[in-house]
């Protein structure tokens, strides 16, 4: 038995997020039924990602682990997961590691970035969030003061079971690529909707729907189930997972 690092990417407009659902297709559940056609077992074998992400976000380099028994080598594990799930999902790299290494525990820095689309397009329906002009320096305004050790209560789903909302956030930033305008983030964990809260509040604030005074109220204030703008999954890519 060994433990392997799975570092995943996929499409999530056809997913109904990461986590194992009973009756809906998921990439924890599609990466699970290839582990199973491969090591011939009749029970479940547990994928443990780094996170969670939701319906319709996508990501470029999830990371995972699985415990696994196999005679494969790590080149023909991975070609044979590949060969066992859907084109949507791929397996990018598999690593053997050491039998303490946890997926999720172990995570450092989570990488994340929102793409915003200004202006038409059908090519970016499924990864961009589709709008209106953005004034950078009213966003990166918004989006320096994200920087730091902050409670945010204010941007996430409310669980009664979430006792630590508190995320330390090393950088927040709004750039331009042409007609994608880029939101990128990182931090050492993420709460349920909160890159997707705290983008469509500053969007919010650069459409005039919601004041500069309200956002920063709520950061400073963190308050449970508020009143709040949530940007659509399609434009939320988590890119990159960091463990040192």
């Amino acid at each position: 038995m060994g433990r392997y690092k799975l570092t995943i990417q996929y499409d999530g407009s056809s997913f109904f997020g990461w986590q194992l659902q009973k009756n809906e297709r998921t990439v924890q559940g599609e990466i699970e039924k290839g582990i199973q056609i491969i090591s011939q077992s009749s029970n479940r074998i547990t994928l443990h990602g780094a996170g969670r992400t939701d319906t319709g976000v996508h990501a470029r380099a999830q990371v995972a682990h699985v415990d696994l028994e196999t005679r494969l080598n790590i080149k023909e594990l991975k070609n044979a997961l590949n060969g066992n799930i859907d084109k949507d999902c791929r397996i990018m790299d598999i690593e053997k590691i050491h039998d303490d290494f946890q997926a999720r525990f172990d995570a450092k820095k989570r990488y994340y970035k929102y793409q915003c689309y200004v202006g038409e397009s059908i090519l970016y329906h499924n990864q961009a969030w589709i709008g209106s002009n953005l004034n950078l320096d009213c966003l990166n305004e918004l989006a320096s003061q994200i920087v730091g050790d902050h409670d945010f209560l204010s941007f996430s789903k409310f669980r009664e079971d979430m006792k630590n909302t508190r995320c330390l956030i090393y950088k927040s930033e709004w750039k331009s690529e042409g007609k994608m305008v880029i939101f990128r983030i990182v931090g050492n964990r993420f709460l349920h909707h909160m890159v997707r809260y705290l983008v469509g509040s500053m969007v919010a604030v650069n459409n005039e729907r919601f004041s500069k005074d309200e956002f920063l109220s709520l950061l400073r204030n963190p308050q449970k189930d508020v009143r709040i703008f949530k940007a659509p999954a399609q434009g939320l890519i988590l890119e990159k997972v960091e463990y040192e």
